[in-house]
């Protein structure tokens, strides 16, 4: 976990034992478990987007948008290409070191760049429509509805952007803690409101007419003595799902809330920096130890855990069908069971996978950490 670690203003930090920075104390992966296949897993295509997200630590998410997924790499390169058959519509070559994953919306695609810019480009032609400056960078992806597109900032704020032209039409400025992870949630967008988690382990509701604050919960506290044992963060994308909205933080809970009244229904001691996936009555979370659990939506009960990915530094996971599915650093792509969680496939990619994947139609789209874009459905 600590590959994520930004530090906002401690300008160094002495860490031992951690396989981000090697050495005889590194923590080892879990070996792969054997187990007899129940299912196929078929590439439908795949496609070469540049050269990956580079040496900094990226999530290059891809996006999906009517027909097409699109994807991106640090060296600049974007592309979209037919959902489904792979061929490749359009690549720009921006001439830009690109840092955060892909938003679209709208017939548009939103890219960021380690300069804090956001480029939109044409979804269908790949042609530059605007460019914005913001006050910092953005490592998630943006979000449009049909008259905003919404980006969360590593400063800490949320800018929204008008869709055709890239002015700004307001901006929310949140409190900063001393340290955080590397990278921030990407906002959900509705009509109306836009719902946010924030680094500082608060969630807020924004008016999408003036940025105001509609109402705000406190998902994570600081606990413990030292910086890293404070630290909190609401990192994952929260997940809208039957009319609740469930929000996942680091060393803190996973939260259920009304999102009409802002009431909380539950919460859990569940430590997570990744995004949530629903199905089968469950919500599954990719625990902060690489441990998969299930809960039940209504009541939060475990109803399984999955503990034999740990130190896999595995992705949030997606679900395709009746099956759920994870990732890893280590390049293999792991097949669950959503009833008891028992591995059903496995497959090896080219190399690793660090940004979420996407799901339409049960086929699987992955972008692995040295640019190829799989599209995979299970048999």
């Amino acid at each position: 976990m600590l590959r994520r670690l930004l530090a906002a203003s401690i300008l160094s930090i002495s860490v031992t034992g951690c396989s981000m920075w090697g050495g005889s104390d590194e923590v080892e992966p879990n070996p792969l478990v054997d187990f007899s296949a129940e299912r196929q897993v078929v590439v439908k295509w795949s496609s070469q987007v540049g050269d990956g997200p580079g040496e900094v630590f990226n999530q290059m998410t891809p996006a999906l948008l009517d027909n097409s997924v699109f994807a991106a790499s640090g060296d600049g390169v974007v592309a979209a290409f037919d959902q489904n058959t792979g061929n490749r519509l359009w690549r720009v070559e921006l001439d830009q070191e690109l840092i955060g994953g892909v938003g679209a919306g709208s017939g548009k695609v939103v890219v960021s760049t380690m300069a804090g810019e956001l480029i939109c480009l044409d979804a269908g032609t790949g042609a530059k429509l605007w460019v914005a400056q913001l006050s910092s960078e953005v490592v998630s992806d943006a979000q449009f509805n049909s008259q905003l597109v919404v980006a969360q900032q590593v400063n800490g704020r949320i800018v929204a952007l008008n869709a055709d032209t890239g002015e700004q039409v307001w901006s929310y400025e949140s409190s900063m803690p001393r340290l955080t992870l590397r990278g921030t949630s990407s906002p959900l967008v509705a009509l109306d409101v836009t719902l946010a988690g924030l680094d500082n382990g608060k969630f807020v509701a924004l008016d999408n007419q003036s940025g105001g604050v509609l109402w705000e919960q406190s998902i994570s506290l600081a606990e413990g003595r030292s910086e890293l044992e404070r630290m909190t963060d609401v990192d994952g994308r929260p997940l809208l799902f039957e009319n609740v909205i469930y929000i996942p933080s680091y060393q803190g809970k996973v939260v259920a809330i009304n999102p009409f009244n802002a009431q909380t229904l539950w919460s859990k001691d569940i430590s997570s920096y990744h995004s949530l996936a629903a199905g089968f009555g469950n919500i599954y979370i990719s625990e902060a130890n690489d441990h998969i659990q299930a809960l039940d939506t209504r009541t939060a009960a475990s109803v399984w855990s999955q503990s034999q990915l740990e130190n896999r530094q595995i992705t949030s996971p997606v679900v395709a069908g009746n099956a759920l599915a994870v990732a890893d650093k280590q390049g293999y792509l792991h097949f669950m069971s959503q009833i008891d969680g028992h591995f059903i496939a496995r497959f090896k990619l080219g190399s690793g996978v660090t940004g979420d994947m996407k799901v339409k139609d049960n086929t699987i789209y992955a972008l692995t950490d040295s640019g190829r874009l799989y599209a995979l459905t299970l048999n």
